[in-house]
């Protein structure tokens, strides 16, 4: 079953599905302030990597609120995977963090989303600053299933080692990691994004090469305007901001 997205500014088609109940299959704390959602969705509608699932919280009352949370399972995967952000004043996120348990229901709606996808045929390159790497994980793990990683090139900024999800499987994945506030456990001195570092990733640009930055508005801003800086062009570029609500 599937349906398509043909949302104006959209790459191309993209599938879309409706309301769903998933039910909770894995719920673990890799950080002190995310949790990571495992997920079975009945009659699933396959996503491209960088979709999203919006998550529904409905009350006793009838009250209801919903967040956007960045996939970063592949679409192989049998189940799908949220990490979570737990913010203080997060009506979605802290129940998420400290209630959810397995075997719970929830209501998604998903995948969503037809511009920041990356299909795996063609060069990529994914900036993402901290639960910024979400959709970029999601990236990776569909090109080592398709056999495509030498398409895709990774960055991965962050305060702290703790403020990065899937730091381990970044770094082994070769990606480029640069924390703001410590040193790397590469050795690399704190400090924000260098120019220097981006540079060799994006030499070498062939036709449909694109680049995902995922961040927070001004980690964006900041990623964006460093690639316009090695002579990307904006065209090239494709951004998604988050922030909270």
């Amino acid at each position: 079953m599937t349906e398509l997205s043909t949302t104006p500014g959209s790459a191309a088609s993209a599938p879309a599905g409706g309301w769903r109940t998933a039910t909770v299959r894995k719920v673990t704390h890799p950080h002190p302030r995310g949790v990571m959602l495992r997920l079975e969705v009945p009659d699933r509608v396959d996503h491209l990597p960088g979709q999203h699932y919006v998550v529904r919280l409905t009350a006793p009352d009838g009250y209801t609120a919903q967040r956007s949370y960045s996939l970063s399972s592949s679409p192989d995967d049998p189940l799908i995977e949220l990490y979570v952000e737990r913010l203080d004043d997060g009506e979605v996120s802290t129940y998420l963090a400290d209630e959810v348990g397995v075997g719970d229901a929830l209501d998604v709606r998903g995948p969503i989303g037809g511009w920041f996808v990356w299909r795996g045929d063609t060069p990529g390159l994914g900036i993402g600053g901290g639960t910024g790497v979400v959709p970029l994980v999601a990236m990776l793990r569909h090109a080592r299933h398709t056999g495509a990683t030498d398409r895709l090139r990774l960055v991965a900024a962050a305060r702290t080692w703790d403020d990065l999800p899937y730091g381990d499987e970044l770094r082994d994945a070769g990606a480029v990691l640069a924390l703001s506030r410590e040193a790397g456990r590469d050795g690399r001195a704190a400090g924000r994004l260098r120019p220097e570092e981006v540079a060799p990733l994006v030499e070498g640009r062939g036709d449909g090469w694109t680049a995902f930055v995922c961040g927070s508005a001004g980690f964006a801003e900041s990623a964006s305007a460093l690639l316009l800086g090695l002579e990307v062009p904006a065209a090239d570029v494709r951004v998604e901001r988050f922030g909270p609500s």
